[in-house]
């Protein structure tokens, strides 16, 4: 654990096989980030990571994060690609995010090993993009291509509703008032 220092830690990490076509979308949306933070920095504290979806790869990088943001394809059926679904978790909930992943081993599996080991993120938010081809191969299909943009502004938007909301607590904390 961090100890005394409160340098809030914020991981965004990009799951997925860009050479497998809408599993790329991740790193897709990662790849966005980063341009954009060129031109407006995103707060310190903030990691972006692209990840194969290794789940100790994944606790590795959520490791000591206030907060961690995971962005993954995955399949439904019956599928609606480009359709976006957000999970939460806090360190103290109980089970594992309901999402299929596109890779064998995954999140929920990173969730469990995570939580068994202590090593959860204090706040777990899943994005999981509904696919429609990860078959050998580059690009994305025309509806989750669609989705970036609206990714993109929606990990921006987690970013600050923590920062925030970490920022109310302080002050909730030093005014004595409720949290």
């Amino acid at each position: 654990m961090s100890g005394s220092t409160h340098s809030a830690r914020i991981a965004i990490i990009g799951v997925g096989n860009e050479f497998r076509h809408d599993d790329g979308v991740a790193w897709a949306v990662i790849a966005r980030l980063r341009e954009r933070a060129e031109g407006r920095p995103l707060p310190p504290g903030t990691v972006l990571s692209v990840c194969d979806g290794d789940p100790g790869r994944l606790i590795g990088l959520w490791e000591n994060a206030d907060l961690a943001v995971v962005l993954d394809a995955a399949h439904a059926h019956p599928g609606h690609p480009g359709r976006v679904h957000r999970l939460e978790l806090d360190a103290a909930e109980q089970g594992q995010p309901r999402t299929t992943s596109s890779h064998g081993l995954g999140l929920g599996e990173a969730v469990e090993l995570s939580r068994a080991l202590g090593r959860l993120p204090g706040h777990l938010v899943v994005y999981a993009v509904e696919v429609a081809d990860t078959s050998l191969g580059t690009g994305l299909s025309e509806p989750v291509a669609a989705r970036v943009e609206a990714l993109v502004e929606r990990m921006e938007d987690e970013i600050v509703r923590h920062r925030d909301a970490a920022a109310r607590g302080l002050r909730d904390t030093h005014s004595g008032g409720p949290p």
